[in-house]
């Protein structure tokens, strides 16, 4: 099933807008606005932006879970703009091409690991996508390509026939991972993939997603609002900010010399102070959460 990296942009986009329409007393609310954006085959990009930023939006949005997906009752919609994935247009998509489409996009949802389902074995839930789309799937190969997922993502065998509760969040989170990767994706989208996990294995958590992406050679688009993440997987970032692309380039471009200021903001937050002797030479760790007065108060997901 494994597919590599595309021969098309895994994704490109232009002036893509995102609203989410109105819903009993609650207006209508743009939560992307004027999108631009294109991966090439097998890059990693990173989105940066606090909560609310609509980093969430595009995920859903591009992985093609929001036509599929109506837990909430509300779906974000494209009102504006293009946006292409895998080479499939997503406005007005067929169900069709959006069941192709999703086989070919692998997606971390944000706190994926808190929502495996209790009930299920690891075996289960790392099986479960392949057997939502062919019941009659071989349950002999079925059960090899999970055992060999399991050790993709450097989990024990033996995990196999345990529960989500008798695991760690690391352990969780990459059972998670498995379960995205299973059809062998050539896009991975990653949403705060080290959210919720214990800070001793986070930098673990996302080496495994830059040792499997190069491994496996498929494009990523990851999402956070720590940088110390990004800056250990992705080629370029974007920066989001209250719906809108404020920066784009590599992590170094983008903080040497911001136009947007609330890129400017976060240069600063990066800076050491003034009266000590360290050297800094290139981007270090900031929670962009952290950043506040005129850069900040940002509404929506």
């Amino acid at each position: 099933m494994r597919h590599g990296a595309a021969s098309v942009p895994p994704i490109q986009t232009s002036d893509l807008t995102i609203e989410y329409p109105q819903h009993g007393a609650s207006p209508a609310f743009v939560a992307v606005h004027g999108f631009t954006l294109r991966i090439a085959p097998g890059e990693v990009v990173g989105l940066l932006g606090e909560s609310g930023s609509g980093k969430s939006t595009l995920a859903r949005v591009l992985s093609g879970d929001a036509f599929v997906n109506d837990a909430a009752g509300i779906r974000p919609q494209i009102t504006g703009g293009e946006a292409t994935v895998l080479g499939f247009e997503l406005r007005r998509i067929s169900k069709r091409k959006l069941t192709r489409l999703t086989f070919g996009v692998g997606l971390l949802a944000q706190n994926a690991a808190d929502t495996l389902p209790s009930t299920m074995t690891v075996a289960e839930i790392v099986a479960e996508p392949v057997l939502e789309r062919d019941r009659r799937y071989n349950r002999r190969a079925l059960g090899a390509q999970v055992a060999t997922m399991i050790d993709a993502v450097r989990l024990p065998l033996a995990l196999l026939s345990q529960y989500p509760y008798e695991l760690s969040s690391g352990q969780r989170q990459r059972v998670a991972l498995a379960r995205a990767l299973v059809f062998g994706p050539a896009l991975l989208i990653a949403d705060e993939p080290t959210a919720g996990v214990d800070v001793l294995v986070r930098d673990a958590v996302i080496d495994l997603i830059s040792e499997l992406q190069q491994e496996r050679s498929f494009s990523a688009l990851v999402i956070s609002s720590d940088l110390a993440v990004l800056q250990r997987v992705v080629n370029r970032i974007g920066v989001m900010h209250q719906g809108v692309l404020v920066g784009l380039g590599t992590i170094d471009d983008v903080f040497r010399d911001p136009w947007h200021p609330y890129v400017r903001g976060l240069a600063a937050a990066l800076q050491p102070p003034a009266d000590t002797a360290v050297v800094v030479d290139d981007v270090r760790s900031v929670e962009v959460g952290d950043i506040s007065g005129e850069t900040g108060g940002v509404a929506g997901n």
